[in-house]
C-alpha cells in the first residue's frame, strides 16, 4: 500500500490484497514442505530406503528441517510486506519505487523532512529515508536510538546554466549563483566544495531562493545566470529551457576535489530505530535485500519505473522522470560501504557547521552494519 500526503492522493490497498498475499505466502510453506516429502517418497520407492531406517530417518529430519526453513522464510516476507516505511517526494523515494510497485510493504510519501521524523518517533513507522544530516541530528536528539541501515541517494545537485564557461566548481569565482536550501545540506555541501578547491564563500555570491522553480525561471531568462539545483528540478529546466545545460555534476566535482578520504556527498539514507533492529534483524534483512534490488531497477531500466514514481506523485511526469531517474543517484550502500560513504560525508558537514550533524559526530553504533 502506497499512501500519499500534502496533496498527492492516497492509493489503497484492498483488505483482500494483503489477505491474498499472506495465503499466498502460507501456499508457498506448505508447496515447498510438499515437494520436500515428495522427493523423500520418490527416494524410497528408488530403493533408497534399502539403504536402512537410519537413512530413512535422515532423510526424513532433512525434509523437516527444509520445510521449517520455507515457513520461516515465508514468515519473514510476510513481516516484511508489513513494515511501514516513509519516504519524502524526490530521488529518496526512487530507489522504492519498484518495491512500491510489488507492494513490499505499506508505504507513505510525504512531501517535507519534517513530516517523517515524528511519524518514526511516535512508532507510526518502522523505516524512513531521510536526508543524511537529519539522521545524524535525530541520533542525537534520541540519544542513540536510531540506526542508519543504508545509504539510498548520493549527490543530486547540479550546476545549470546556459553559459558553457561555467564548468567547474573553480568557475563559480566572482559569479551570483542561485540556489535552495540555506542552513540546509546543499549549502553545507557547496560550502565544503569551495573549501576543498581552495576558495572561499566569499568568492562567491550565493543568492538563495525559497523554490527550486525561481532558480529554475532565473536561469531560463538570463543566459549569465548560475543555478545549483538537486534533482529531477536540474533535468526539468534543461526539458523546458534547452538553451540551459547542466555544466557540473557537484557529485563529480566533489569526488575530484574533496573525495580523497573516499567520502561522497550523501543525500539520502535509510534509518530505523535501534529497538526495532535488535527484534526483527532477519525482516531488516528482507528489506534491505529488497531495497538493494529495487535501486539496482532504477539504475538499470528506469522506463520500468517511470510512471510509477509519476503515479505516486514522486517526479511530475513520464518524460521528466524517464529522463531524470539516471541522474539521481539512487544507490544502496549497506555494511562497511554505508559507513565509509557517510562518516566521511558527515565528517565534512560538521567541518562547515557542527549543529549541521547535531552538535557532534554519531558514534559507531550509528552505522548498522549488520
Amino acid at each position: 500500500m502506497v499512501k500519499l500526503t500534502k496533496a498527492t492522493r492516497v492509493v489503497k490497498t484492498a483488505k483482500a490484497a494483503k489477505a491474498a498475499k499472506a495465503a499466498k505466502a502460507a501456499r508457498l510453506a506448505v508447496l515447498a514442505a510438499c515437494a520436500c516429502m515428495l522427493m523423500v517418497l520418490a527416494c524410497a520407492l528408488a530403493g533408497c530406503a534399502g539403504q536402512g531406517a537410519g537413512s530413512a530417518g535422515g532423510a526424513d529430519a532433512g525434509a523437516s528441517s527444509a520445510a521449517a526453513q520455507a515457513e520461516d522464510a515465508a514468515s519473514v516476507a510476510q513481516a516484511a510486506d508489513e513494515l511501514r516505511i516513509v519516504s519524502m517526494k524526490g530521488p529518496t523515494s526512487v530507489g522504492l519505487a519498484s518495491m512500491m510497485a510489488q507492494e513490499q510493504g505499506s508505504f507513505t510519501v510525504v512531501g517535507a523532512a519534517d513530516e517523517v521524523a515524528p511519524l518514526l518517533l511516535k512508532g507510526e513507522a518502522d523505516i524512513a529515508c531521510v536526508p543524511a544530516n537529519l539522521a545524524a541530528t535525530l541520533y542525537r536528539k534520541t540519544d542513540g536510538a536510531i540506526r542508519v541501515i543504508d545509504v539510498n541517494t548520493l549527490g543530486v545537485l547540479n550546476v545549470v546554466t546556459a553559459d558553457a564557461s561555467v564548468d567547474s566548481v573553480e568557475a563559480l569565482v566572482g559569479r551570483t549563483v542561485y540556489m535552495t536550501g540555506k542552513g540546509t545540506v546543499p549549502e553545507y555541501t557547496l560550502s565544503a566544495l569551495l573549501t576543498a578547491a581552495g576558495l572561499s564563500e566569499g568568492d562567491v555570491d550565493v543568492q538563495f531562493k525559497s523554490e527550486p522553480a525561481e532558480v529554475a525561471a532565473l536561469v531560463s531568462a538570463d543566459a549569465s545566470a548560475v543555478g545549483i539545483l538537486p534533482q529531477p528540478y536540474a533535468t526539468a529546466v534543461t526539458l523546458k529551457s534547452p538553451d540551459v545545460k547542466v555544466t557540473v555534476d557537484l557529485t563529480k566535482a566533489w569526488e575530484e576535489v574533496a573525495g580523497a578520504d573516499g567520502s561522497v556527498p550523501v543525500t539520502g539514507v535509510t534509518v530505523a530505530k535501534a529497538s526495532t533492529i535488535e527484534e526483527n534483524p532477519e525482516v531488516i534483512g528482507e528489506f534491505l535485500a529488497r531495497h538493494a534490488a529495487s535501486a539496482v531497477v532504477a539504475q538499470t531500466d528506469p522506463s520500468a519505473i517511470a510512471q510509477v514514481v509519476v503515479d505516486l506523485g514522486i517526479i511530475e511526469s513520464a518524460p521528466l522522470a524517464q529522463a531524470s531517474i539516471p541522474r539521481c543517484n539512487v544507490v544502496c550502500f549497506t555494511g562497511a560501504e554505508m559507513k565509509a560513504a557517510l562518516a566521511g560525508y558527515l565528517g565534512k558537514l560538521y567541518e562547515q557547521d557542527p549543529a549541521s550533524v547535531g552538535g557532534q559526530l554519531p558514534g559507531d553504533d550509528f552505522y548498522y552494519t549488520g
